[in-house]
């Protein structure tokens, strides 16, 4: 059974990328590759699932959120002036600033946009952070519960507390805790556990009752506005805008997808690549999609090139995946 995605320099292989993955659908755990009891954290394939709260504390219809703010609270955005003009937006409903976020700031993940910001002689903001929907959720969540939104991205805030609930009850067991890269809760399962919860998001009619309109939702959002939960040209993107499914990548390595049809019916997926390289990650995801029937057709990330720094052409990688079903 192989799950690697293989790096070469010229013809000879130079690094190996282990992969493991988790396959879950109606009949329960389906299949794997390499170690599905892996415990690892989700990282930011863990929005989908904190933007729940947006529906359980009943913010969306407080402050008339838009499907394209949902959607931004489950994105690991670009930073394009389209994502922050929804994240500004967002939380002038709330009546806050960008103060209030606590994400911090790092430059845009557009190439584009951290250019224009540049000859503008500007630096980035809260804003521009790839998690700023997802705080701005948060913030949305605090103020819905009636509880103060001041330290919202420590463990203990109701809004966070709410969240390792939902990951406990989608997941079907208690997840463990960590703190992320922007500054609020992240949390580890088994790979398995987390694709029943991508289940879930695939199927939401047969997820726990309380769950399911909010999932139904956030998914919805996230299909109509693939744009916003990463940007043009990223994988998460490109996915949702081709085939029938829901994407979100994570950081160091990790993915998370809900298939809503294909050869074997709705499914849910959790893949990690576990030295946690991205550029891996979108080789193995590519792979894995044409694995289950779902091929989306040419992307950047079959057999990409690898390239120095004088952009010569040095090596490749490529996915070498085989499934286990169960």
């Amino acid at each position: 059974m192989k799950a690697y995605v293989l790096s070469y320099r010229g013809e000879e292989l130079e690094n190996r990328h282990r992969v493991s993955l988790a396959v879950w659908g109606r009949e329960g755990f389906l299949g794997y590759a390499g170690e599905p009891a892996f415990c690892t954290f989700l990282r930011s394939s863990a929005k989908p699932f904190q933007a729940l709260a947006l529906f359980l504390t009943g913010a969306v219809e407080r402050f008339g959120l838009s499907s394209e703010e949902v959607a931004l609270a489950t994105a690991s955005h670009d930073g394009t002036p389209a994502h922050v003009e929804v994240a500004a937006g967002f939380l002038a409903k709330l009546g806050l600033g960008p103060e209030r976020l606590a994400c911090g700031v790092h430059p845009p993940f557009s190439k584009e946009a951290r250019r224009a910001l540049e000859e503008r002689g500007l630096s980035p903001t809260p804003l521009h952070h790839n998690c700023s929907g997802k705080h701005a959720g948060m913030l949305a969540a605090a103020l819905a519960l009636g509880v103060s939104p001041e330290g919202y991205e420590k463990p203990d805030h109701p809004v966070q507390r709410l969240n390792h609930r939902t990951l406990m009850e989608l997941s079907g067991m208690e997840p463990k805790i960590a703190t992320d890269g922007c500054s609020v809760p992240t949390f580890a399962l088994p790979l398995s556990r987390a694709a029943r919860a991508f289940y879930f998001l695939a199927q939401p009619e047969e997820a726990p009752e309380a769950y399911q309109e909010p999932l139904r939702r956030v998914g919805e959002a996230m299909r109509k506005h693939p744009e916003l939960v990463a940007g043009p040209g990223s994988i998460d993107t490109l996915l949702m805008e081709r085939r029938p499914l829901i994407a979100k990548r994570g950081a160091d390595g990790y993915y998370g997808m809900a298939l809503l049809e294909g050869p074997r019916g709705p499914l849910g997926v959790a893949l990690k690549v576990e030295d946690g390289s991205a550029q891996a990650r979108e080789v193995a995801v590519v792979a894995l999609l044409r694995l289950l029937g779902l091929d989306p057709g040419p992307t950047p990330w079959d057999r990409p090139v690898l390239k120095n720094h004088r952009g010569l052409e040095v090596g490749h990688l490529e996915a070498q995946l085989e499934l286990v079903w169960v």
